[in-house]
């Protein structure tokens, strides 16, 4: 306990570099009990918040428990310093205030960030949970909206607060965006491209989209500013600059109301007279088949002589637009067609060529037909 006494001794003569030492370790040891306090009531206030209904209360104290610690620290080693400072005359304290205020103004703004973020990922979690639908790239939009301009406030508030003007400092983001936008025309075309996906929306996350102009097509993961990820149907991932969607035309399927059921059913020539009783039933089942949507266009008539088949078009769509359950649909539909046609005494007509071979000079005479299959 030597050091003990000694420290005593020179704080009884007035020693001021050891009172210095000594509020400087008081300081510190109090910034590491509080936080210690702080940690602990925080974690026991966010336990308690997971457990209420409302994602804003999880969210806010979820965002506070870092960026408060942290801010404590920065506020107490400050405290510190200028401590410190009243004992010296060294000018590397100068720079105390200005970190102190960029300090607390990053500390605000990175709360701000990991709040819209909870909230975003909270009110997701709850609508899943309670299986309503939600709407992910709204939600994401706006979250990317309020995360940007949280990060210019700070910036522009932190400018300000060091001395600089704002009015300066956008009059040269004025000038200087001219030379910025040629330098990045790119960039920028991503940028208002991902912007008027957002406003017109022709498609979402989750969706299915395709275009005819591009060799794209695939499920749409991920809608950011300046790509936008695409897993395509052999598990691929796919990147698309958003400028992209600005030129070339775009089909969403996920948004069809129905599938459509489109094909040639071809009978033989020798079953001309069965065509329209074929048909007839063929009509017939699809009125009755329950996964037909009857609101909708429905064909099934003698379309065609072809070069060795009489053409019956099957034209209906489907209730549902599921691609699974589409196929299944499809080929029950089209077994009950050719169970009709068999029912009816005909036959479904492969391709046939049929050789007449005239008789003449040097030429030995045929008395029938041959028919060749091919």
């Amino acid at each position: 306990m030597d050091w003990l006494e000694k420290m005593l001794e020179r704080l009884a003569q007035g020693d001021t570099t050891t009172i210095l030492a000594l509020e400087v370790f008081l300081v510190v040891l109090g910034v590491v009990v509080a936080n210690f306090i702080l940690r602990r009531v925080l974690a026991k206030l966010e336990a308690r918040t997971r457990l209420t209904a409302t994602p804003w209360d999880n969210a806010l104290v979820s965002a506070l428990r870092q960026p408060l610690t942290v801010l404590a620290w920065l506020l107490g080693l400050c405290f510190a310093a200028r401590i410190v400072e009243a004992g010296t005359e060294a000018t590397i304290f100068e720079i105390i205030d200005p970190l102190r205020t960029i300090g607390v103004i990053a500390c605000i703004a990175w709360f701000l960030v990991r709040f819209v973020g909870n909230v975003q990922d909270s009110i997701i979690d709850q609508r899943l949970a309670r299986g309503e639908s939600i709407d992910r790239t709204t939600v994401d939009a706006i979250g990317k909206l309020l995360h940007v301009s949280v990060l210019i406030t700070a910036v522009l508030v932190g400018l300000q607060s060091l001395g600089f003007s704002i009015s300066g400092v956008l009059a040269f983001g004025g000038i200087g965006g001219v030379a910025v936008g040629f330098a990045a025309k790119d960039l920028l075309a991503n940028f208002f491209g991902g912007l008027m996906v957002y406003l017109d929306r022709p498609f979402e996350v989750g969706d299915w989209i395709r275009s005819p102009d591009k060799e794209i097509e695939g499920t749409v993961e991920e809608i950011g500013w300046r790509l936008t990820r695409i897993r395509t149907f052999d598990k691929r991932p796919l990147y698309i600059p958003n400028g992209i969607f600005t030129q070339i035309a775009l089909e969403n399927p996920s948004r069809m109301s129905n599938r459509r059921i489109k094909e040639m059913v071809g009978v033989r020539y020798d079953d001309i007279g069965k065509v329209a009783a074929i048909a007839a039933d063929i009509k017939a089942m699809l009125r009755a088949h329950r996964e037909i949507d009857q609101q909708q266009t429905m064909i099934v008539n003698f379309d065609q002589f072809s070069a060795s088949s009489l053409d019956i078009l099957v034209y209906t769509f489907t209730r549902t637009t599921v691609w699974v359950e589409y196929h299944e649909i499809k080929q029950d539909v089209l077994l009950k067609v050719a169970e009709i046609v068999a029912r009816n005494g005909a036959e479904i007509a492969f391709p046939t060529r049929t050789l007449h071979v005239a008789s003449g000079a040097g030429v030995m005479p045929l008395e029938r037909e041959q028919k060749i299959a091919r």
